[in-house]
C-alpha cells in the first residue's frame, strides 16, 4: 500500500467538469427514454397490427359464413316463389301429436322444398325417412333424424332414374334409414 502514496498529487479539476459529466448523463438518460418510447411505439405497432390481423380474418370468415346462408336462403325463396311451384300441405299425426309435412314442389327446376313442423321427436334409434314414389318404386329422398319438436326444412333434388315422380311418402325407420319403406307410414300422398 506504501506504493500509492507515491502517486501525483491531485489535481483540481477544471471548473467545466462537472458541466460536462452532467451534460453527458443526462444525454445517456435522454436516450433511453426515447429507446424505451421506441420500443414501446413498436410494441403498439405490433399489437395493433396483429389485432388487425385477427380482427380481418374473423369478419372473413363471417362473411363467407353470411354468404353461405345468404345462397341457401335465396335458394329456399327461389324454390317457393317460382312461378312452376306446387303447394303440397299434408296434415300429419306421429305418436298423438298433430304437425304438418308441406311440400313445395318445383316443376320447373324438378325439386322440392320440404317442410316438417310439429312432428314429434324420433324414438331411439329411428328416424323419418321421405319417398319419392315412382313408377320403379319408392326412392329415398332424405333420412330426417328429429331428435326435438323444431321445424326442420330440406331442399331436394328429386330422382333422375326410376321415372317420373307420382307421389311422396313418409314413414319411420330404423336409423339409419331403409332402402325400401319398411316401418308405420306417416302420409302417403299421390300427386
Amino acid at each position: 500500500m506504501d506504493w500509492l502514496g507515491m502517486t501525483v498529487e491531485p489535481r483540481t479539476p477544471r471548473p467545466d467538469t462537472k458541466g460536462r459529466v452532467l451534460a453527458r448523463a443526462l444525454l445517456a438518460r435522454s436516450r433511453r427514454r426515447w429507446l424505451l418510447a421506441a420500443a414501446a411505439g413498436v410494441v403498439l405497432v405490433a399489437g395493433a397490427g396483429t389485432w388487425s390481423w385477427l380482427t380481418v380474418r374473423r369478419l372473413e370468415t363471417e362473411r363467407g359464413d353470411l354468404g353461405g346462408r345468404l345462397a341457401a336462403l335465396e335458394d329456399t325463396l327461389s324454390l317457393v316463389r317460382s312461378a312452376g311451384t306446387r303447394v303440397l300441405q299434408i296434415p300429419v299425426s306421429t305418436n298423438g301429436q298433430a304437425g304438418a309435412v308441406t311440400i313445395f314442389a318445383d316443376t320447373m327446376t324438378h325439386r322440392w322444398l320440404v317442410t316438417c313442423h310439429h312432428l314429434a321427436p324420433n324414438e331411439p334409434g329411428q328416424v323419418y325417412q321421405l319417398w319419392f314414389l315412382t313408377a320403379a318404386g319408392p326412392r329415398s329422398a332424405v333420412i330426417m333424424p328429429m331428435d326435438s319438436d323444431r321445424p326442420m326444412v330440406v331442399a331436394l333434388d328429386m330422382p333422375k332414374e326410376g321415372g317420373a315422380v307420382t307421389g311422396a311418402a313418409m314413414s319411420i325407420e330404423p336409423m339409419p334409414g331403409s332402402a325400401a319403406p319398411t316401418g308405420p307410414m306417416v302420409f302417403h300422398l299421390s300427386l
